[in-house]
């Protein structure tokens, strides 16, 4: 989340070079081909200001989600109307 425009790019170009289908071996350029179409997609996505503030927004909110499920006992509502947590930390 916090890299910056240069570092997106240089990750990349590294991994571009690692995995573009016309560098690879014979046996492996299927693989190499939709590694690098993810590669590709995931660059299009993060070198674009828009997309990436929506990528950054979900990836948050799914690791918000996902800390409060790992959360024992969730949220529970009590017969006083008050919301509690049941030893959440």
């Amino acid at each position: 989340m916090s890299a910056s425009g240069h570092e997106i790019k240089a990750a990349y170009r590294r991994l571009a070079r690692m995995c573009h289908p016309d560098v690879v071996a014979m046996n492996q350029k299927e693989m190499s081909a939709t590694e690098f179409m993810k590669i590709h997609a995931a660059y299009s996505t993060l070198s674009d200001p828009n997309k990436r503030a929506n990528y950054d927004r979900d990836l948050f909110r799914r690791t918000a989600m996902a800390s409060m499920s790992r959360c024992s006992g969730g949220y529970k509502y009590n017969s006083k109307g008050n919301w509690e947590t049941d030893q959440c930390w």
